[in-house]
């Protein structure tokens, strides 16, 4: 499965929206509906699933889901 395909679930999940309306280019708070208690728990999903840590300034920087992809990618 793809850093991608594991993210899509975690958010979908913790969105409760389909896996199949989450894009590379989704705004997570636009276009996904998410408010700022759900990217909080996005973050710790993230963080427990890829055995990571997102610091605060990097957080600013996520707004797709690509973003987030990148981010995973690159300190995984």
């Amino acid at each position: 499965m793809t850093v991608f395909e594991q993210l899509q679930n975690i958010i979908a999940d913790q969105l409760e929206i389909d896996a199949d309306d989450i894009t590379l280019d989704s705004d997570i708070l636009d276009d996904l509906g998410a408010d700022s208690l759900d990217v909080v728990d996005l973050v710790m999903s993230i963080e427990d699933e890829f055995g990571l840590e997102v610091p605060d300034e990097a957080l600013e920087d996520m707004r797709t889901v690509d973003d987030m992809v990148k981010y995973i990618e690159d300190n995984e």
